[in-house]
């Protein structure tokens, strides 16, 4: 029998957390026909920041990563939340991961990969998915990484 999600989960040491309430006048996740849109999820773990700063300023491009990583599965919460079940996932379509980024810092792929590698590992080929990195100068809270999806349910 193929393994759950949620068992790939438990193997990788990965507990999803309560899903983030929206902090203002916005829904954490919109469903429409088959897709699921998440709002921008930040590397909140354990309800607060895991870190902070810029990418290429405070952190490195491996913390970059690892934050990336911390919003990939804040989104799995979301969709948990969403749709009663993450077997219910059909594919991701697609992410953006914003990265707040120094003056003159360009790897905001590589920090993006924190978020799609997790998905793919996770995942299989329903974690493979289109993606954009933007480099931004700041985001909310001082969070380095923010990512949101758009994922096709079953």
């Amino acid at each position: 029998m193929a393994q759950t999600i949620e068992q790939k989960l438990a193997q990788m040491g990965v507990e999803l957390p309560a899903p983030a309430a929206p902090a203002a006048s916005y829904l954490p996740f919109m469903a429409t026909g088959k897709l699921l849109f998440t709002a921008g999820q930040l590397p909140l773990g354990g309800g607060k920041l895991i870190s902070t700063g810029l990418v290429g300023r405070d952190l490195d491009v491996a913390a970059g990563q690892q934050a990336a990583r911390q919003c990939a599965i804040n989104i799995l919460a979301q969709v948990k939340a969403a749709a009663g079940d993450l077997e219910k996932i059909a594919r991701f379509v697609k992410i953006t991961a914003f990265v707040a980024s120094a003056p003159g810092f360009t790897e905001q792929h590589l920090v993006a990969n924190g978020a799609s590698d997790f998905l793919v590992q996770v995942l299989g080929d329903r974690g493979r998915h289109a993606r954009s990195a933007v480099g931004m100068a700041s985001l909310p809270l001082n969070a380095p990484v923010e990512v949101e999806a758009i994922v096709e349910l079953a």
